[in-house]
């Protein structure tokens, strides 16, 4: 069960909607929920609470590329509907509404969408936007046309700054490319947390189990962004235990004549136990290494030990 702040209520556009007196609105994607998003949160939250009013973030499911057009074969998000929901609901707004992204949705102008959304469905009388953020078709309104539509139905709007990193704006983009350029520093230190994957276990091949390291194999997500191939230091959450782990993605090149089946395994420290068909969280909390082609099992072996005491020294 997910687990919202106490004041959060989730709502599914089109369900009865509670009673709202010109709440305090934001909009967004928010893949990840990453820094630059919970400055937003934090900067409505106050501001609602200040005004004496509720705030209120709108997002929508499914991600919006996989409605619009173009290639939705190698599309992949930080956080899964259920993941985005859960950070959301931690931010400390009163209310969190999903709006499902249609087709009919995307071909709305953003005037239209400020009409007959956020006045007369929503009742906002403010809206906080992105510093990026663009509304309507084709999100062809930027902040200074969304503020002209909104003034129009006496709304005010506010523009929050973008959150830097040493790399630049922080966004789910560069994120995502962090991610799978194996910088996963720079991924986590944008996020404000470590980055997961959650999913279920599903039989292998048990190559793991002959070289000494027995690995749970996890299937990913649909859509959800699996980190660049290696290995990696994890914290393993099964249920409510948490364990050490080491963690492989990639091909296993010494032992698998078939290179174009990608795998995510991970070793898991001081568990014994049947994991197939259950659900496990990985944590990604520190790179350790390219995957590399060895020689031999012998050599792969010998490397996976000096791992997993890399992984220990750093986790522990």
């Amino acid at each position: 069960m997910l687990r919202y702040s106490e004041n959060t209520m989730i709502i599914h556009f089109g369900n009865d909607y509670p009673s709202l007196k010109n709440p305090y609105v934001t909009v967004g994607v928010f893949d990840g929920v990453h820094l630059g998003h919970r400055a937003l949160l934090n900067q409505l939250v106050l501001k609602a609470g200040n005004a004496g009013r509720e705030s209120v973030v709108i997002t929508f499911e499914p991600h919006p590329k996989l409605v619009l057009p173009g290639n939705k074969s190698n599309l992949s998000f930080l956080s899964t509907p259920e993941e985005k929901k859960e950070l959301l609901g931690k931010s400390g707004i009163d209310h969190l509404i999903i709006m499902p992204f249609t087709s009919e949705l995307a071909e709305m102008g953003a005037g239209q969408f400020i009409r007959e959304i956020l006045v007369q469905k929503i009742g906002a009388g403010y809206l906080l936007v992105g510093y990026d953020n663009h509304l309507g078709k084709g999100r062809d309104a930027d902040f200074k046309s969304i503020r002209e539509h909104a003034l129009i139905y006496g709304m005010e709007t506010e523009q929050v700054e973008g959150i830097k990193s040493p790399e630049g704006f922080i966004s789910s983009t560069s994120i995502r490319n962090a991610l799978l350029s194996g910088n996963l520093d720079e991924a986590n230190a944008c996020l404000g947390y470590s980055y997961s994957l959650t999913g279920e276990v599903v039989p292998g091949k048990n190559l793991g189990h002959l070289l000494g390291f027995p690995t749970a194999n996890i299937m990913a997500p649909k859509n959800k962004l699996v980190p660049a191939d290696g290995v990696y230091a994890v914290d393993t959450i099964i249920g409510n235990d948490k364990y050490n782990g080491m963690l492989s993605i990639g091909v296993n090149p010494t032992v698998n004549k078939d290179r174009k089946i990608r795998s995510v395994e991970v070793n898991i420290f001081g568990f014994d136990g049947y994991l197939y068909g259950q659900t496990i969280k990985v944590v990604f909390r520190y790179w350790l290494r390219e995957e590399k082609n060895f020689a031999n099992t012998g050599q792969l072996s010998d490397q996976m030990k000096l791992d997993k005491i890399e992984a220990l020294r750093l986790l522990t």
